[in-house]
C-alpha cells in the first residue's frame, strides 16, 4: 500500500512515493523521489514529477490510496495582489448594534481594497461571550442583504458572526448561510469560525480572503484532479495544511487559505518522520526539544516541533499579502544562510561574511566549483573536504585562513537560528534537511545531537506523504462551580470525533494539544480551551465501490485554461493603509503644530499608537485596534477636527470629560465597538453631574488601547484632546486615577453599551467600592463597556493631570520607528527622548500566569545573555546592561502591570522575596520591548524572547505624596517593600511648544 506526497514550491516541485507497511525500516518506506522546476501552470509540473516517482518505484497506479500535495498557488495569488485571480467579496456582520467602528477591509492594503472590497452589511445576530444572543437573526435583513448582493453581480460572501467560533450549535453564521443559499443557490459562502478563532477582525480578514480565491481553487483543485486522472490515478486526493494534516480535494477547494503555508510544515513534519522520531522511546518530549533546520539556496528555514511531531504555531496574528490575519501558521525564523550564500573577503581587515545574499537560482554556474567567479557556502563545503560536488580543483585555490573563518561564520548563523527557535532549556535534537544541508560541517553550541536524515533533500514530499488527519476545539467555557477535568474531557471527545468525522483511524487517533487561556477581568474562571486530536489517515474500504473523489467536479468543466504567470495589481502592492510612517523620512518629518493646537495626521497617530504600548508598562491592552479607530475617524472627518492642545489653555471655567473602554480584552477585540458608547457616556456623566458645558476631552489612562480613545470622541464633539492623561501609564482600576488619589469624587460615574443599556453610580463610600460596583454591572453587560467618570473643571486638571504624555508616546513611537529602520539601539533612541534606564537585557526562560480576581497574575523570569547572542544586539545595547557585569536572571512579576523588577540570588526559587534584590517598582514605570522594539504585553510573554527591560520615573503626583504610593505603589499591589526608582522625573517633552509656527 503506497502513498504519494508532492510538494510545489516557488522554485522546485518535489514528489516522493512510500510504502506505509515498510515505515519502520531504514528508509522509512520511501521508495522513489523526484524534483522538477515548478512549471507556470503548476499541474504540469505535479504530472511530471508524479510520473518521475512512479516509473522509478515500478508502482502499479491501482495500488496508490491517496496522493497529498502542498502548494503555494493560492497565498502566491494574495501577495501579488492578482486581480485575475482574486474575485470582489460581500461581507455581512452578525453584529447587532456592535462592530461599526472597525468597517470590513480597514487594514487592508489599497491594492487588495480595490480588487475584493464588495458591499458591507451589518445584520442583527452574533453571540455574548457566554453564549447569549445579541440579537436573533433577521430574516428580512438577511433577505435584503441578498438582493443587493444580486444587484452587485458579486457571488463570493463572508459572514462573519460575533463570537462565531463559539456558536458550537451553529444558530447564526450557519442558519444564515443556509437563509442565503435558499435565497440565491448560486453564492459561495464562507463563515468565518470555520477559518479562525477568537479575534474578530482577523478572523474576518481570513475570511475574506479565502472567499476572493474560492474561484481560482475550485479551477486549482479541478486541474489536481484532472493530472492524476491523466495518470490514471483513482485514488483520493489531499491537500496539506498549514499546521501539517491533510484536508480532502472538496475541503481544500473551499478552505484554500488553510494551505497558504503547507511548504514549510511538510518539511518539518517530513524531516521528523524521516529521522525516525516518532518511533524513538529512549528520550521523550520531556528530555529533549527538537528543531528542524530546512537550508535551501537562499534561506534557512527554522521551526521548533513540539511533542505531538506538529511545528509550533505562529502566536497572536500573521500577516499575508500585508493584510492581518489569524489562523494556524508554522512559527518560522528565516535565516540568510543557504548553499548559495555568498562569501566575501575584506583584504584590509581580513574579515569574512557569509551571506546574507545569495546567488541562488545560478548556483551550479556562478559558483567557483561549477566554473563561476563567486565564492559561496558550497565552495567552502567543497575546500573542506567534507563532500565532492563539481570541480574540487576550484575550491583548493581558497586560503586555508579564509574556509576557516567562513567556517565559524556559518557554524555561528546555525547556532543562532537555533537558539532564537528554542522553547524551552531542555537539550536540543537538530534535524537538517534540504538540498543546501551540505553546509552542516561542525558541532553546534548548545545542540546534543544533529541528525540529517536519508531522503532529506525531498522531507517536504515525504511529510505531504504522511500527514495525518485532525480535529480541532475551540471554545470559552465558564468553569465557575464546574469540574474544569469534566469540561477538558468532553472537549478532547469533541477533537477525536472531528478527527474520525475528517478521515482518521479512531484506533489511532490521539490528543495532540490541550491548551487553556484564562480570560482577563473576569471573575468567573471564564477560560478559552483549544484542544486537537491528530491521527493517521484511516485505509481505505476495499469493497467501496466509489474509491476516489476525482469526480468531485464531475458536473463542472473540467478543461481548465491555465493561469499565466504573476498579474500586475492595479496599485502598488506595497503601500499599507495603517503603516504610515514607511513612506516617510521619519527625521525629517514634522507635525503640522500652529498657533499652540497640534493638527493630528495618520504617522502622528501611528507613533502615538506604539508610544501607548510602552506606557502599558505591560497592560492596558492592545493600541491596534484603536489606532484603527482613530484613523477611520480622521480619514472620515474634515481637517483639523482632530487636534492637541496643552492643559495649560483650559481656562478654569472650561470643563473636561474623559470615556475610555472597561472591560476584557478578549472581548473588545471580538465584540467591536459600535462607537456610539462613548459619546453616550461623555454625554450621560455630563447630565447626571449638572455640567451644561464641556470643552476638552482626556485619556483616562496613556497606556494602551485606552491612550487611543479620546481622539475620536474629541472628532465626534469638535473639542480638542489634552496633552496628558490621569495616570501617566496604564494601571489596572478606575480609582488609581490621579485626580481620584486627591480626593477629586469618582462618581456620578457611567457605564453604557451599544444596546442602549446605561448605568449609574451615584455614590459610594469608596473608589475601591465604585470599581467593584462597576466591574459587576460589566460582566452583565457583556464585559466590553465604555466608562466616563464625573468630568472636572480646569482647574483640577491642570493640578492633577499628568501633563504632555500624548507628547511623550509621540516621541517613544518616534524613536522606536526610527531605529528600526535604522537598524540602530531602540533604547538609546527611547531614553534619548525620556529619562529612564536600561535595566536588563535577556532571554525570558520561565513565564507564569494565572487568572485572580479578574487580573493576569504571574511573574517572567529573564536570564542574561550570552556573549554571542550580545554581539547582535544593535549599538551595543546589552554593553550597557546591567546584565553583562551581573550574570543573575532578574525576575517580572505582574497584575496585568509589572510591578517590580529585581534581581534573583536564587534560580531554583526565583519568587522567593526573601532572596531577591529589587531594582525597580511601581509606580515607576516598567516596560518590556521586543527586538523590533514594540512593547511587549504581560499576556504574550514567552519563552525564548529576546527582549530588554526599561525603566521610567514616575511622575511626582505618584511618588512625593503617602497618598500616590499607599494606591500607586508596591502597597496598593500587597506588595511589603519599599518604592524604588530609577532616577528623577523630568517632565516630558512637548511636541506642541518643540513644533509650534505662530501664523
Amino acid at each position: 500500500m503506497y502513498r504519494i506526497g508532492v510538494d510545489v514550491g516557488g522554485t522546485n516541485t518535489d514528489a516522493a512515493i512510500l510504502d506505509i507497511t515498510a515505515s519502520e525500516k531504514q528508509s522509512r518506506g520511501v521508495l522513489a523521489s523526484s524534483k522538477t522546476s515548478t512549471t507556470p501552470d503548476v499541474t504540469s509540473g505535479i504530472k511530471s514529477v508524479i510520473e518521475n516517482v512512479l516509473q522509478k518505484s515500478a508502482v502499479d497506479t491501482k495500488d496508490i490510496l491517496s496522493v497529498a500535495i502542498g502548494t503555494t498557488h493560492f497565498v502566491n495569488a494574495v501577495v501579488e495582489a492578482d486581480a485575475r485571480r482574486l474575485s470582489k467579496v460581500a461581507v455581512i456582520r452578525l453584529c447587532g448594534p456592535f462592530t461599526r467602528q472597525i468597517p470590513p477591509f480597514t487594514d487592508f492594503p489599497p491594492a487588495l481594497t480595490k480588487i475584493m472590497r464588495g458591499p458591507i452589511f451589518y445584520l442583527d445576530g452574533g453571540l455574548e461571550i457566554d453564549g447569549r444572543q445579541i440579537k436573533p437573526l433577521n430574516p428580512e435583513q438577511i433577505k435584503q442583504a441578498v438582493a443587493s448582493i444580486r444587484e452587485a453581480g458579486i457571488t463570493m460572501v463572508a459572514i462573519v458572526g460575533v463570537f462565531s467560533p463559539l456558536d458550537h450549535s451553529g444558530i447564526h453564521e450557519e442558519t444564515c448561510k443556509k437563509m442565503m443559499l435558499e435565497l440565491d443557490p448560486s453564492l459561495s459562502i464562507v463563515c468565518s469560525h470555520s477559518i479562525g478563532g477568537v479575534g474578530l477582525l482577523e478572523r474576518e480578514n481570513a475570511t475574506i480572503l479565502n472567499a476572493s480565491i474560492l474561484n481560482l481553487a475550485k479551477k486549482t483543485v479541478r486541474a489536481f484532479c484532472k493530472a492524476m486522472s491523466d495518470l490514471h490515478l483513482s485514488c483520493e486526493l489531499y491537500l496539506t495544511q498549514n499546521d501539517g494534516t491533510l484536508t480532502d480535494a472538496v475541503t481544500a477547494s473551499e478552505f484554500p487559505i488553510k494551505t497558504f503555508a503547507s511548504g514549510p510544515t511538510n518539511s518539518m513534519t517530513g524531516a521528523a518522520f524521516l529521522a525516525g522520531l516518532d518511533r524513538q522511546e529512549t528520550k521523550t518530549s520531556n528530555e529533549r526539544q527538537v528543531l528542524v533546520i530546512d537550508v535551501g539556496g537562499t534561506t534557512s528555514d527554522v521551526c521548533a516541533l513540539l511533542p505531538s511531531g506538529f511545528p509550533r504555531q505562529a502566536s497572536n496574528f500573521v500577516e499575508v499579502g500585508g493584510v492581518r490575519t489569524a489562523f494556524s501558521m508554522p512559527e518560522v525564523l528565516s535565516v540568510g544562510l543557504g548553499g548559495g550564500s555568498i562569501i566575501r573577503h575584506d583584504k584590509n581587515t581580513g574579515h569574512v561574511s557569509v551571506g546574507p545574499d545569495s546567488v541562488g537560482h545560478y548556483l551550479t554556474s556562478k559558483a567557483l566549483v561549477f566554473g563561476g567567479d563567486v565564492m559561496t557556502t558550497t565552495d567552502i563545503v567543497v575546500a573542506t573536504g567534507s563532500h565532492s560536488i563539481g570541480d574540487s580543483s576550484k575550491a583548493a585555490t581558497i586560503p586555508k585562513a579564509i574556509v576557516d573563518e567562513a567556517r565559524k561564520g556559518i557554524k555561528k548563523i546555525l547556532e543562532r537560528a537555533v537558539d532564537g527557535m528554542k522553547v524551552s532549556a531542555l537539550p536540543v535534537t537538530v534535524l537538517l534537511v534540504g538540498g543546501g544541508s551540505i553546509i552542516y560541517m561542525d558541532t553546534l553550541e548548545g545542540v546534543e545531537e544533529c541528525i540529517i536524515p536519508p531522503h532529506h533533500d525531498s522531507a517536504n514530499a515525504v511529510g505531504a506523504a504522511i500527514a495525518k488527519v485532525a480535529g480541532t476545539v475551540d471554545l470559552i467555557e465558564i468553569l465557575a462551580d464546574r469540574s474544569e477535568k469534566e469540561v477538558v474531557k468532553k472537549a478532547e471527545q469533541a477533537a477525536i470525533d472531528a478527527a474520525v468525522a475528517r478521515g482518521a483511524d479512531r484506533s489511532d487517533v490521539k490528543i495532540a494539544e490541550v491548551e487553556k487561556l484564562p480570560l482577563q477581568y473576569v471573575s468567573n474562571k471564564a477560560t478559552r480551551i483549544l484542544v486537537k486530536a491528530v491521527g493517521k489517515l484511516r485505509i481505505p474500504d476495499p469493497t467501496a465501490v466509489n474509491k476516489g473523489n476525482l469526480n468531485l467536479f464531475a458536473n463542472e468543466d473540467i478543461e481548465v485554461s491555465e493561469e499565466q504567470p504573476k498579474a500586475a495589481a492595479a496599485e502598488d502592492t506595497a503601500v499599507s493603509a495603517v503603516k504610515h510612517s514607511i513612506h516617510i523620512d521619519i527625521p525629517s518629518y514634522k507635525p503640522d503644530v500652529r498657533n499652540g493646537v497640534w493638527y493630528v495626521s495618520p504617522v502622528d497617530l501611528e507613533f502615538i499608537a506604539s508610544g501607548t504600548g510602552v506606557l502599558g508598562t505591560g497592560g492596558g491592552g492592545p493600541s491596534y485596534l484603536q489606532y484603527l479607530v482613530a484613523l477611520e475617524t480622521l480619514k472620515g472627518s474634515p481637517p483639523g477636527k482632530m487636534r492637541v492642545i496643552s492643559p495649560k489653555k483650559l481656562a478654569d471655567s472650561d470643563v473636561c470629560v474623559f470615556a475610555s473602554w472597561y472591560g476584557a480584552p478578549s472581548v473588545s477585540g471580538e465584540r467591536i465597538p459600535a462607537g456610539s458608547e462613548l459619546p453616550k457616556a461623555v454625554e450621560m456623566s455630563v447630565k447626571v453631574s449638572g455640567h451644561t458645558h464641556f470643552e476638552a476631552i482626556i485619556a483616562d489612562e496613556i497606556g494602551g488601547g485606552n491612550g487611543m480613545t479620546p481622539f475620536p470622541t474629541g472628532v465626534h464633539y469638535d473639542i480638542p484632546v489634552l496633552d496628558g492623561d490621569l495616570m501617566g501609564r496604564a494601571y489596572p482600576t478606575m480609582e488609581h486615577g490621579t485626580p481620584y488619589v486627591y480626593g477629586n469624587s469618582i462618581t456620578p460615574c457611567i457605564l453604557a453599551d451599544a444596546q442602549g443599556n446605561v448605568s449609574v453610580i451615584m455614590d459610594a463610600v469608596s473608589n475601591a467600592k465604585v470599581e467593584n460596583m462597576l466591574r459587576a454591572v460589566c460582566i452583565e453587560l457583556g464585559l466590553n463597556t465604555a466608562v466616563a467618570a464625573t468630568p472636572l473643571p480646569g482647574p483640577a486638571i491642570k493640578k492633577y493631570a499628568v501633563p504632555n504624555t500624548v507628547s511623550q508616546a509621540w516621541y517613544l513611537g518616534r524613536a522606536v520607528h526610527m531605529a528600526r529602520r535604522s537598524k540602530s539601539s531602540v533604547t538609546k533612541a527611547i531614553f534619548d527622548t525620556t529619562p529612564g534606564k536600561l535595566l536588563y537585557v535577556g532571554k525570558i526562560i520561565d513565564v507564569r500566569r494565572d487568572v485572580s480576581r479578574g487580573y493576569t497574575m504571574g511573574h517572567c523570569v529573564i536570564a542574561p545573555l550570552s556573549r554571542d547572542e550580545i554581539e547582535q544586539q544593535p549599538s551595543n545595547d546589552a554593553a550597557n546592561s546591567p546584565s553583562v557585569a551581573d550574570d543573575r536572571e532578574i525576575i517580572l512579576p505582574f497584575q496585568n502591570e509589572f510591578l517590580y523588577a529585581a534581581y534573583v540570588n536564587d534560580p531554583e526559587n526565583p519568587e522567593d522575596l526573601a532572596k531577591q534584590e529589587v531594582i525597580c517598582t511601581v509606580p515607576d514605570l516598567i516596560s518590556v520591548l521586543g527586538q523590533d522594539g514594540e512593547a511587549i504585553g504581560s499576556q504574550e510573554l514567552r519563552y525564548g524572547l529576546k527582549v530588554s527591560v526599561i525603566a521610567m520615573p514616575a511622575h511626582p503626583l505618584w511618588t512625593s505624596d503617602e497618598r500616590g504610593l499607599r494606591v500607586g505603589g508596591p502597597a496598593g499591589f500587597g506588595l511589603d517593600m519599599e518604592w524604588k526608582t530609577v532616577g528623577q522625573y523630568e517632565e516630558p517633552r512637548s511636541v506642541i511648544d518643540d513644533y509650534n509656527v505662530d501664523v
